[in-house]
């Protein structure tokens, strides 16, 4: 039976560790693996990529695959044909199947009439790709902590991160794997544009927290990881004044930096709207690890690829 990942709750705690251990080597030697060597993997595109689809394109080819991108004139999906009829042909021609779309049910149908495996490149409710990276960027920063620290925490236990801006699918994967990994993840958005608890999947063996609040100077203070994504999200632009209004107060700048621990370091998924949701000063300034963050997509992607497939063992 295939092994799908649609929201990063199919991952257990263990799992995950090694994934990170698995792409922190991968960087290192990112042509040591032929895990696809012969192999091809599709790459649905319904919705614009950048980063998405270059770490994924680029990623698969280091492989030793074929990477097929397919977009939405392409397809016959455009046309009226079921995700079921689609995940029945690709499924005897490609290894694994990723799809980048709105809605999440279609996602859900597709990996269900699929024999290989599917996985999330973003749907409106979940973008479980984009923390793997993160995470990967968290230990790189912080992960001396732990081997110095006589308490025995693993690379991200206890670390606190904070996403402060529109709860949308992005805040809801940080949940999900943050947690996972250990972190305790505090989100802070108005309450119209709130994450909603009730939304995120339960992971068992989750060893982080996940807190509500609604003023973002109290999730920032002494965060080790601040956190933001763009106020207008693809889908949102009917609400783009109301929610560049309500967000305002959600900005990363020096002053809700200062409220977080000494060494915090700030991510951004991208794209970024600078003196919107992030000021210019810290896009680009010293603390930042977005264009690390950004890098860190492909190679933790790889070890999301080997997994799937069984093709290597994560965390040898």
């Amino acid at each position: 039976m295939a092994r799908h990942f649609l929201t990063g709750s199919e991952l257990t705690a263990s799992e995950l560790d090694a994934l990170l251990t698995r792409a922190a080597r991968l960087k290192v030697q990112p042509l040591s693996s032929r895990a696809l060597a012969g192999r091809s993997v599709a790459l649905v595109f319904e919705r614009p990529s950048t980063r998405t689809r270059v770490s994924f394109e680029v990623g698969v080819h280091e492989l030793g695959g074929l990477p097929v991108v397919l977009r939405p004139d392409e397809l016959q999906l455009s046309r009226g044909e079921s995700p079921r009829d689609t995940a029945l042909v690709l499924s005897r021609h490609v290894a694994a199947v990723g799809l980048r779309t709105g809605p999440h049910e279609l996602l859900e149908e597709l990996a269900a009439y699929s024999s290989v495996p599917v996985f999330n490149m973003l749907t409106s409710a979940h973008h479980p790709c984009q923390p793997l990276a993160d995470l990967l960027t968290v230990r790189e920063a912080f992960g001396a902590r732990a081997r110095n620290d006589p308490s025995g925490l693993t690379d991200l236990d206890g670390l606190k991160l904070a996403y402060v801006g529109d709860g949308n699918n992005v805040a809801r994967s940080l949940a999900v794997l943050g947690t996972l990994a250990g972190l305790q993840v505090a989100v802070a958005s108005p309450d119209q544009y709130g994450l909603d608890l009730e939304t995120i999947p339960l992971v068992r063996g989750a060893r982080g927290s996940v807190t509500l609040h609604e003023d973002p100077r109290e999730a920032a203070r002494g965060a080790h990881v601040l956190y933001t994504d763009v106020w207008v999200s693809m889908g949102d632009e009917d609400t783009a004044n109301e929610r560049r209004r309500l967000l305002a107060p959600y900005r990363i700048d020096d002053s809700l930096l200062a409220l977080a621990d000494p060494d915090a370091i700030v991510l951004h998924c991208l794209p970024a709207h600078a003196g919107e949701e992030i000021s210019e000063d810290v896009l680009y300034g010293a603390r930042q690890r977005i264009w690390e963050q950004a890098e860190n997509r492909r190679h933790a992607q790889k070890a999301l690829l080997e997994l799937l497939l069984g093709s290597a063992i994560v965390g040898e």
